[in-house]
C-alpha cells in the first residue's frame, strides 16, 4: 500500500498487467530519448507495477517517459535510496510508508514540493504537511492472509488475532518478513507493538516463535514461495497457510479467472492489521525536477489513483478517485486496524527492530 502497499501481488492475474521491464540505470533522470522526449526516472520497491496503459497516458500528457527503477522491497528500497542521496538514482521516489518515513526525511532525501491536488487527500495522511517533503499516495493494511482451503480441508477455524497466532492448533503454519528488511515485516512487528505495549510485545513473539513462526527476507519470497494459498504459493508448493500480507490481497487470485468465485481462496484475519500509508517524493538532487514534479502530480491524479487498485492493490488516497467493485467485493475492509503515532515509530523503531532481530532470528 508500498510496501507495500506499497502492491502487485504476484499472481498471475497480476503479472498479465504488469509493467514490461524497462531498462534501469542509475542517474539517469532526465535523459533525452531518441525521438526528442524526456525521460523521468522513478526509483521504487519490486510491487510497483502500475498498468502499462497509465504511464502511457502519462507520457502522451507531458512528453515524458517514466522509467522505473526497482530496488527490492520497500525498507531496502529506502535504505538504498539514502546511501546514494549524494548521487541520487532518479528523480522521483514512491514507496517509502510511514513505518520508515522518518528514516528518509532524518536522512534528508527528498526536496520539497507541494503537489497538485493535495487539497483532495485527507489532511490526516498528510503526515509532512508543514515541510511538503512527500506526498501521500496509497493506504493500505497489512494482514495476516489465510488459505481457506487449508482450514476447511482440516476442519479448523481461521485465525481473527494476534491472540489466536499463538494459540497450539496454529504451530508451524505462519510466515513473515523480517522486520529488519521488508516493509509488511515492519509493520505485522508494530502492530504486536501496538497490541501489547512497549512491556509485552518481545513476549509475544517468544510465544510467537515457540509456535513455529517462519521468517523471510521479503514479502514476494513469503506469499509468492512458503504461502499456500496464492496462485504462485500453490505452484511453488508453499506449505504455510498463513502469511503476512495485505487486505488487498485476495483480489489479486480472483482478478484473472473468467469465472469469479462467491469468495476468493484467501482471507484476511482482520484483527492482525496494521494501517500503512505511502508516499512519494522528489528526490533532493533530481537531474529533471520539473519532469519528477508532473510525475507526483500525475500520480495523484483520478487515472492514476483509479489504476492502482487492480495493479498494485493499494487504496488511493484522493477522494474522487472510484474504487472497482472486483477490488472492495473480494478485499476486506478493515474498520479497526493497528495505529503507532509517526513520532513514536521515529523515536523507537531502530531500537524496536534491533530487539526483534535478536530475539526472533538467533
Amino acid at each position: 500500500m508500498n510496501t507495500t502497499l506499497r502492491r502487485a501481488l504476484g499472481a498471475a492475474a497480476v503479472a498479465a498487467l504488469a509493467l514490461p521491464a524497462l531498462a534501469a540505470c542509475g542517474g539517469s533522470g532526465g535523459s533525452d530519448r531518441a525521438d526528442g522526449g524526456k525521460t523521468v526516472t522513478l526509483v521504487s520497491h519490486d510491487s510497483f507495477l502500475p498498468s502499462k496503459q497509465v504511464l502511457q497516458e502519462f507520457t502522451k500528457e507531458t512528453g515524458y517517459k517514466v522509467e522505473v527503477l526497482k530496488s527490492g522491497d520497500a525498507g531496502r528500497a529506502v535504505n538504498q535510496a539514502i546511501l546514494s542521496k549524494s548521487h541520487p538514482q532518479g528523480d522521483v521516489f514512491f514507496g517509502v510508508d510511514n513505518t520508515l518515513l522518518s528514516r528518509a526525511l532524518d536522512n534528508g532525501i527528498f526536496a520539497p514540493y507541494a503537489a497538485k491536488g493535495l487539497d483532495r487527500v485527507p489532511e490526516d495522511l498528510q503526515l509532512d504537511a508543514s515541510g511538503h517533503r512527500v506526498t501521500p499516495m496509497d493506504t493500505g493494511d497489512v494482514c495476516v492472509n489465510y488459505d481457506r482451503a487449508y482450514f476447511a480441508d482440516h476442519q479448523l477455524a481461521p485465525p481473527k488475532t494476534l491472540d489466536d497466532l499463538v494459540k497450539p492448533e496454529y504451530k508451524g503454519l505462519l510466515v513473515t518478513e523480517n522486520a529488519a528488511t521488508s516493509s509488511p515485516g515492519l509493520a505485522f512487528q508494530l502492530a504486536t507493538v501496538a497490541k501489547y505495549g512497549d512491556d509485552g510485545w518481545q513476549d509475544y513473539w517468544k510465544k510467537l516463535k515457540d509456535n513455529g513462526v517462519e521468517v523471510v527476507d521479503g514479502w514476494e519470497q513469503a506469499y509468492n514461495n512458503r504461502f499456500s494459498g496464492s496462485a504462485a504459493g500453490r505452484k511453488a508448493k508453499g506449505d504455510r497457510p498463513l502469511v503476512v500480507s495485505y487486505a488487498s490481497s485476495p483480489p489479486a487470485e480472483v482478478l484473472g479467472l473468467k469465472d469469479k468465485p462467491r469468495e476468493g481462496p484467501t482471507g484476511v484475519a482482520a484483527g492482525t492489521c496494521f494501517r500503512q500509508t505511502e508516499f512519494a517524493g522528489l528526490l533532493k538532487g533530481a537531474k529533471d525536477t520539473e519532469g519528477g514534479k508532473a510525475l507526483i502530480d500525475f500520480m495523484l491524479g483520478r487515472k492514476f489513483q483509479e489504476d492502482m487498485p487492480l495493479s498494485m492493490f493499494v487504496r488511493p488516497v484522493n477522494r474522487d478517485a472510484a474504487l472497482p467493485e472486483l477490488f472492495t467485493k473480494y478485499g476486506a475492509t478493515v474498520d479497526a486496524p493497528y495505529t503507532l503515532a509517526p513520532e513514536k515509530i521515529a523515536k523507537n523503531r531502530d531500537q524496536w527492530v534491533k530487539a526483534w532481530s535478536s530475539l526472533v532470528l538467533k
